[in-house]
């Protein structure tokens, strides 16, 4: 790949030893003895080694672990660190709103003295806090790592009542209230249209059975579909429980809508941000769509942790108000939970659509019948789809993958179905389960079940990274494009497809991306230590798909394509060569540029397989 870097510009071109011994000089230099006494301590201290390509099954019996088993690019056994360890002491929450008693007394494990707490609490990262500054109040008043802009030098919180005037309203909505929570927990949530659905299955299932087995052993692999009739279906539509009503009647508490009543929502022609586990957060969907993306979902949430009231579950059902299309993503396996958890959202969230994983490779999922799984298991795939459809009052649409095995598509022999069960709109990743990203995205299979899927809209997925590719994907006739690595290497990737052009975009332009995170991410995490070191956590896992970015000026040939891997390179300035570097320590000096020095028990391991810091 050395002809990705322009010949005219060999200057940029460099060894590892010298790229790295640039960046440590220059960080020094900047940072004055202050950072040489801040040196990274990387475990492993080099690069990643390159990808290794699929082994053939000869090869696999000579290579791998002791016990046979494959080695994978995931690092499954990471350590995941509590937000609580970088706190050393913890002030009550009492004392920071408004000095009200502590209900828990004596008994209390939190700091009340106020000078001991501020005498022993972090240096304050900066001189303004965003939450101060945009909404008039920082509801973390004194353990705010930015508490100098609005405290006293009493300890007292200052407001800007004009400002707290201005936003008197909750910008991010879905968020789990007490009351549902507790009544989730001790399972007294009624799911009546739910109930309703499941006890169709439950009769047809015992109709089936005393028809005799002879009929159930004869069916086809993937079996026969169990089907209500039109009349049952019909029957259970008309049917309607006593509605106790305060005020006028109308048309909805009586009549059941239909299909095509539901809220519809035109998905033609828009740009659709995959959900991405872990860095598809709230505050990266914020970047995306100021780049002008159409279509955000939040990401992957089980749907039996929803059922139960985890919080950590529903904070990915969260939605802010920029947002104007956005969906949530269940992933489940039965459909008794997946009818339920969608009347669950259908009734208590804000949501324009709601979208069924039936994609996802995770070996967890999978063996459960979940994610992929469910493309090998029609029969509950369909009882899921009709279940959720029945319970819920906006578009179902469904995210698939070519298959499980690589040479074994079955994408196209399932959307002819799905049509039939009622989704509203398909998403299609070009791989299979087996494949992962070791291959490019097969367009010519995507551009074949679009004409199948017609006329539900059908989106393409996969390996775009440029206008170009993009309007490559278009030429294949999908109804839409959903982007998911382009978007954490290149969030600006929407602008490009929208302006038909490259942007050259500049390292001070991409660090103030970076910046527009980290107030997005205060404001949604939390502007305290614990909300800070979140912050930047989640800031170190984009920046692991960030780095690989090339700047446009420094191509010969444009576009850069997603599964190139450039040489060692310098960029136009410190801050670009700084951007380039594939080494977590460099990661982690950019976020130290925008939210301080890390802690000293900081430990940061990458998702994907990496050197980590520690």
């Amino acid at each position: 790949l050395d002809q990705t870097i322009s010949d005219h510009k060999d200057k940029f071109l460099t060894t590892k030893e010298k790229f790295h011994g640039f960046i440590d000089s220059e960080w020094r230099g900047s940072k004055g003895e202050k950072a040489s006494g801040q040196d990274t301590k990387e475990v492993g201290g080099e690069e990643p080694e390159a990808k290794k390509l699929k082994l053939d099954t000869e090869e696999k019996s000579t290579q791998g672990k002791p016990d046979g088993k494959r080695l994978r690019g995931q690092n499954k056994s990471r350590p995941h660190t509590k937000p609580t360890t970088y706190d050393e002491k913890r002030l009550c929450l009492s004392v920071i709103q408004d000095n009200r008693e502590c209900p828990f007394g004596d008994k209390c494990h939190f700091e009340h003295d106020v000078a001991q707490y501020m005498a022993c609490k972090p240096a304050d990262i900066g001189q303004s806090c965003y939450l101060y500054d945009t909404f008039g109040k920082c509801t973390y008043g004194l353990s705010c790592r930015f508490a100098k802009a609005h405290t006293t030098s009493d300890f007292k919180t200052m407001e800007n009542t004009d400002l707290v005037k201005t936003h008197d309203r909750n910008p991010v909505k879905n968020s789990l209230s007490k009351d549902l929570q507790n009544r989730l927990r001790k399972r007294s949530v009624a799911f009546k249209k739910s109930e309703e659905y499941l006890k169709t299955l439950s009769n047809n299932r015992n109709k089936t059975a005393q028809q005799g087995n002879a009929e159930v052993s004869a069916a086809p692999a993937g079996g026969e579909q169990l089907k209500c009739t039109e009349a049952e279906t019909q029957a259970i539509l008309d049917k309607q429980p006593p509605v106790k009503t305060v005020g006028p009647l109308t048309d909805v508490d009586i009549i059941k809508l239909r299909f095509c009543e539901k809220k519809q929502v035109d998905f033609k022609d828009k740009l659709y941000l995959a959900p991405l586990t872990t860095c598809g957060n709230l505050p990266f969907r914020r970047v995306c769509k100021r780049f002008g993306v159409d279509i955000t979902c939040g990401e992957m949430a089980m749907c039996t942790n929803l059922l139960q009231g985890q919080q950590s579950e529903w904070a990915l059902l969260k939605r802010h108000e920029s947002e104007d299309l956005f969906g949530v993503q269940v992933e489940g396996c039965f459909p008794d939970t997946m009818t339920r958890c969608a009347e669950l959202i259908n009734n208590n969230t804000d949501v324009d659509f709601v979208d069924i994983n039936s994609g996802c490779p995770i070996e967890l999922v999978y063996k459960k019948g979940g994610g992929c799984g469910l493309m090998t298991r029609t029969r509950k795939f369909e009882q899921i789809v009709k279940g959720m459809n029945y319970v819920l009052d906006v578009p179902l649409t469904v995210k698939i993958r070519t298959g499980v095995q690589e040479k074994s598509n079955v994408a196209h022999k399932l959307i002819p179905e799905m049509k039939n069960w009622g989704v509203s709109m398909i998403t299609l990743h070009g791989r299979s389960r087996e494949q992962r990203y070791t291959k490019l995205a097969d367009w010519d299979y995507i551009s074949s079940c679009s004409k199948l899927a017609n006329p539900v809209p059908l989106f393409g997925n996969g390996d775009i990274l440029s206008y170009e590719d993009a309007m490559k994907a278009r030429e294949t006739g999908v109804s839409g494009l959903m982007i998911a690595r382009g978007a954490l290497i290149k969030p600006w990737i929407f602008t490009e497809i929208k302006e038909s052009r490259h942007w050259d975009i500049s390292s001070s332009e991409r660090l103030d991306i970076l910046k527009d995170f980290t107030n997005f991410g205060l404001e949604h995490w939390g502007c305290d230590t614990r909300g800070v070191e979140k912050t930047r956590t989640f800031m170190l896992e984009w920046l692991s798909f960030m780095c690989r970015y090339i700047p446009v000026g420094l191509l010969e040939r444009v576009p850069q394509k997603i599964n190139e891997r450039p040489p060692y390179y310098m960029g136009r300035n410190y801050l670009e060569t700084l951007m380039a570097s594939q080494n977590v320590g460099d990661w982690v000096r950019i976020s130290e540029m925008l939210l301080g020095p890390v802690p000293k028990n900081f430990i940061f391991l990458p998702k994907h397989k990496a050197n980590s810091y520690k």
